[in-house]
């Protein structure tokens, strides 16, 4: 039997296929380059249908950079699950960064931040996206740290957002400089960070930072 769809139906399908359209055209051509005439043909609708979902180009990329942010999270807190401890699923989350590769999405969305950057309306929109798409490795790390005991010397977010910061800056310089940064730089370098020993002397499993550093009074007290 044939389903009829609803306005609200037919509304929220032109909004999916208008956002899965231009997540095409921003990847292959760049934000400026893209004008939302040519998003509107790609996903065959008028520009008046861009609009009456969109309130801006600005506003459309938001909706993909949203929707990607969305889908990350799900993955992340799918892999940093499925490890017997939170250790294990960071270094599986790690592993997975191996497999991902989205040069066209890299290379706008670091066109996008500099724009966002001579606009400041657009950054607390921009920055609540990060912190959204980091917010399960915060909860690993605090989670992390309760587990063993430890305080984390720093806050979690912090930690988290340094280490994605090394993560989008490898990422940035392998698009640039792919002769000395290849592509599996940045999982090497989190690695070296998993690997670090522990004051015990022996491999520690928790990653570099999480370990909180004790004093030497502290050290020679009996466990």
């Amino acid at each position: 039997m044939r389903t009829t769809l609803t306005r609200a139906d037919r509304q929220a399908q032109t909004r999916d296929e208008l956002i899965a359209a231009a997540d095409r055209m921003f990847t292959r051509n760049g934000f400026h380059a893209t004008s939302v005439d040519a998003v509107a043909d790609a996903a065959g609708y008028t520009k008046g249908a861009v609009y009456s979902n969109f309130e801006s180009k600005e506003d459309l990329f938001f909706a993909v950079y949203e929707r990607r942010v969305d889908r990350r999270v799900a993955e992340m807190e799918q892999t940093l699950a499925s490890g017997e401890t939170v250790y294990a699923g960071m270094e599986r989350l790690i592993a997975g960064l191996e497999q991902r590769h989205d040069d066209g999405w890299l290379a706008v969305f670091f066109e996008f931040w500099a724009h966002v950057l001579r606009h400041p309306e657009l950054r607390e929109r921009f920055a609540e996206l990060h912190r959204r798409g980091i917010g399960p490795v915060v909860s690993a790390l605090e989670r992390a740290a309760d587990e063993r005991g430890e305080r984390l010397p720093e806050d979690a977010a912090k930690l988290a957002t340094a280490r994605q910061a090394m993560l989008t800056g490898l990422q940035l310089e392998r698009l640039t400089q792919p002769d000395l940064v290849d592509a599996g730089l940045a999982v090497r370098m989190l690695r070296l960070a998993m690997d670090e020993g522990g004051p015990d002397g022996l491999r520690d499993e928790a990653p570099s930072g999480l370990r909180a550093r004790r004093s030497p009074r502290q050290a020679a007290r009996p466990a």
